[in-house]
């Protein structure tokens, strides 16, 4: 592989025998100091709780190992779920990146055209009827997630209609569950009850290495899928008339962009419950760092982590020795991310 900055038009040029892209040297700086960022709040994350530990030490358990205390809390205790906010973070970047492009609409998140709540009602579902269970809530999630998209994409896309009947759709699927979801909690008895309620909050609090290795695995090849429909990602977001133009298949891009995007979500719901407003807020905060004309994948997925392991940081610190769910600060800082986002599509159109 061979790489070439073309200093002129500010682009670093990468090629090899299977790919050629082209990469912003701004975008390439804007994604070092993000993920920059994301390491330093992890390891600040990893030093603080009941035993405090300075960086420099926390540095020296990761990679030396000196100090088998230390060693004990970095990296059985608190680097899990640190690994997996970081992890986790970016996923619900790509996601949203991959779904405002396909929408071209920058509302066009998991979480508000619904994708997230369905997975909760699968999860209840599991929860209140069948007595819970990690990996049968997991799976219920999983499920729920998937069969919300395909109603969705069954009620939107008839005849052929674009992205925003998309999210138009999908934010009347998310009432409907969100009104099943009510019900259901309802009807449970009290301990339930209180049980699903804490998982629709989406927390990261418990999380261990056992769950570290199946995320990591099933995201990894989530990605690779990914990497042959990325290039489509561009073109599709120059609009229906143009991506024809170009020899894009578009229902079928839409259809397994949508599904992958889909299954990024519904990994990071099924082990950490619907964390909201990270696939919302990375893809464009990111964007508008790295001043590209299009959702970019690398700096929502850099942004991503940082606002997620910063959030789940603040959630640990905020009222200590009492910990919150990370959804909680998520959707106090997304809600007035999306007020802004509304205010300020109201005054362009």
């Amino acid at each position: 592989m061979t790489a070439r900055v073309d200093f002129g038009r500010s682009m670093l040029v990468v090629r090899s025998r299977v790919l050629a892209t082209r990469v912003g040297v701004r975008t390439v700086l804007v994604c070092a100091v993000l993920v920059a960022a994301a390491v330093a709040v992890a390891v600040l994350a990893l030093g603080t709780g009941d035993y405090p530990i300075p960086p420099v030490r926390v540095l020296r358990a990761l990679f030396l190992g000196d100090e088998r205390f230390d060693r004990l809390v970095v990296w059985d205790w608190r680097l899990p779920r640190i690994l997996l906010a970081l992890v986790f973070g970016a996923a619900l970047g790509v996601s949203g990146a991959i779904l405002q492009t396909v929408t071209r609409n920058p509302l066009g998140s998991p979480d508000i055209v619904g994708f997230n709540t369905g997975a909760y009602t699968g999860a209840l579902v599991v929860i209140l009827a069948l007595g819970g269970g990690q990996f049968r809530t997991a799976l219920g999630a999983l499920i729920g997630g998937l069969g919300a998209a395909v109603v969705i994409w069954l009620l939107a896309f008839r005849h052929n209609v674009t992205g925003f009947r998309l999210i138009i759709v999908g934010i009347g699927v998310s009432a409907m569950l969100a009104s099943v979801n009510t019900w259901l909690i309802l009807r449970a008895d009290l301990h339930a009850a209180m049980s699903a309620a804490a998982w629709g909050a989406g927390s990261l609090n418990g999380l261990s290495w056992p769950q570290v290795g199946p995320a990591l695995a099933i995201l990894a090849v989530l990605t690779i899928m990914l990497i042959p429909l990325a290039r489509q990602l561009p073109v599709l977001e120059l609009g229906d008339e143009l991506a024809s133009s170009f020899g894009v298949g578009l229902g079928r891009s839409r259809l397994l962009l949508i599904a992958v995007s889909v299954a990024f979500t519904a990994v990071v719901t099924a082990i950490a419950g619907p964390i909201a407003f990270i696939a919302l807020a990375a893809p464009q905060l990111g964007r508008r760092l790295a001043r590209t004309p299009t959702t970019g994948l690398f700096p929502a997925a850099a942004m991503g982590a940082l606002l997620l392991v910063a959030s789940d940081w603040i959630a640990q610190r905020a009222f200590a020795p009492t910990t919150l769910p990370v959804g909680v600060v998520t959707v106090s800082i997304g809600g007035l991310y999306l007020a802004y986002l509304l205010v300020a599509e109201a005054r362009r159109n």
